[in-house]
């Protein structure tokens, strides 16, 4: 391979800031790279979007880092921001920890795209960034064909997927609808327009809905907000940070407790669960509890409760949060199918509300509108409906029966996992027989390679990286998840490319 190897990455978001920072740090001989993004975001994606510093990332800066091995590099690169701009970033006073703005986050996701993608160009790659989306892939003999919109093909020796997460679905169907907001980002130009006395009604209770209520509240909205989803329930509360370390609970334990074995049962993954907890002295019962009596607790008591909550001494659910994000795509692909099912069915949504808490000031906040009267959250919505002199008619299963002036929708994607703009891709990829749909979402990949796969075999020139490897892995989309399948695809390819690099020399040498 004296030409060098070439990578086609597709999609342009924090999942390819990942895998680029994670390349730039190889020592691998130069070969190519080409970025497919047709977004105007280009590696701040949706989420960290040029928007208000109202909104904030849900994480501390060392979970937010996207270098491999190196978890102040987010917090270094804040510092040396603060100096620059001379304006030290305020801290969240309820947990004395700090959550940067999503809008600042994204500026650290472009610098850290271009730093190493210049260093990659220093050591002699060639990097092409290409304004336009994927339509199709197929597989040609040893090479993997891009194709874009306008018909035009490029070969690659690999190519790996980072497609993002979709757009917020329109449940009942308001598209269209003066005063719905169907996608809510960027608030500062989506929200700028709502009444200062509109009364709101908000679809979904998870983070986006938390986004939204905090731009209203900031911009001076005095009217009535209604939060409105089927379940109630509101992402957990970020409790005050404490250093610890997984002891029992780890990708190395789970390895070796599956040796010479197809499947782990629940049982056995809870033992070793119960380890970690006894060695922390923390109760496992009670992070249990908090998982079942999540529907059965009314939000408001249980927002309440847990802003209470976030200078606990007990580290459950600190565990919990390590643990599932850090050992989860571990352990997932070794359970038995019917136990996958039990999690996905009855646990999913509530232990990701908990792994994917709120900052304590946010829900400080909430409790605040709440108190005021301004903020209302309600579980069981059943429909929404456009009056035809404007506005909407809501109608939960409680018989609540009201009226707002403005829809905002935070519906979570789909469970498919699989964005709308990248069905077609998807599609040519199954027809071509080298993907195949995971049942529970997204495609089948190989946990250790990320590789797609079909049949069961792994493809060594195809990769998933992000929310498409939904379903094969129980967590997908955190930064720390992220950068360590980053790491094992750029490790797996630069292993497939040096064998390949070396049997060709083999080959030539025979040939002389």
């Amino acid at each position: 391979m004296s030409r060098g190897f070439s990578i086609g990455v597709v999609g342009g978001g924090a999942a390819a800031v990942c895998l680029i920072d994670a390349l730039s740090r190889t020592h691998s001989e130069p070969g190519s790279l080409t970025v497919f993004e047709p977004s105007p975001h280009l590696w701040r994606g949706r989420a960290y979007q040029v928007d208000t510093e109202t909104l904030k990332v849900n994480a501390t800066p060392d979970d937010m880092s996207v270098r491999h091995g190196d978890l102040q590099h987010f917090e270094n690169w804040l510092e040396t921001r603060d100096k620059v701009i001379g304006v030290r970033a305020s801290v969240d006073h309820r947990s004395g920890s700090r959550f940067a703005p999503r809008t600042v986050y994204g500026e650290y996701l472009e610098q850290t795209a271009y730093a190493a993608l210049g260093e990659l160009r220093r050591r002699g790659w060639r990097v092409d960034l290409v304004g336009e989306g994927v339509t199709s892939a197929s597989r040609a003999a040893n090479r993997v064909l891009l194709r874009t919109g306008n018909g035009r093909a490029r070969a690659f020796d690999y190519a790996i997927l980072c497609v993002g997460g979709d757009s917020p679905k329109d449940v009942y169907g308001l598209s269209g609808t003066p005063g719905f907001v169907a996608d809510p980002y960027p608030v500062v130009s989506k929200l700028a327009d709502v009444g200062e006395q509109d009364d709101v009604a908000v679809i979904g209770s998870g983070l986006t809905a938390i986004d939204i209520i905090l731009s209203l509240a900031a911009q001076g909205h005095q009217g009535h907000i209604s939060l409105l989803s089927r379940r109630g329930v509101l992402p957990g509360v970020r409790q005050r940070a404490v250093p610890f370390e997984l002891r029992h609970f780890t990708p190395q334990r789970m390895e070796t407790l599956a040796v010479g074995r197809p499947e782990l049962t629940l049982d056995e993954i809870a033992a070793v669960m119960r380890a970690e907890f006894r060695d922390a002295g923390a109760d496992l019962d009670a992070v249990v509890s908090e998982i079942i009596r999540v529907d059965l607790e009314d939000p408001v008591d249980r927002l309440r409760r847990q802003i209470h909550e976030v200078d606990s001494p007990h580290m459950g659910l600190r565990i919990l949060q390590r643990a599932v994000p850090e050992t989860g795509p571990d352990v997932w692909p070794r359970l038995r199918e019917q136990d996958k099912v039990q999690l996905l069915r009855a646990h999913y949504r509530t232990i990701m509300s908990l792994c994917c808490p709120m900052p304590p000031g946010s829900a400080g906040v909430l409790l605040e509108l709440v108190e005021a009267g301004r903020l209302d959250i309600a579980a069981g919505l059943q429909s929404i409906t456009p009056r035809a002199e404007g506005g909407f008619d809501v109608l939960t299963a409680e018989g609540a029966d009201f009226t707002a002036d403005r829809v905002i929708n935070a519906v979570n994607a789909s469970e498919g996992r699989i964005p709308t703009s990248a069905a077609p891709l998807v599609t040519s990829l199954m027809r071509s027989r080298v993907a195949s749909r995971h049942p529970h979402g997204g495609l089948h990949i190989a946990r250790p390679t990320s590789q797609l796969t079909a049949n069961g075999r792994p493809d060594p020139r195809l990769y998933g990286l992000g929310n498409i490897a939904a379903g094969s892995l129980f967590f997908t989309f955190g930064i720390p998840s992220l950068v360590d399948r980053s790491q094992d695809i750029v490790s797996t390819v630069l292993q497939h490319a040096e064998t390949v690099r070396a049997a060709d020399t083999e080959n030539v040498l025979l040939t002389v």
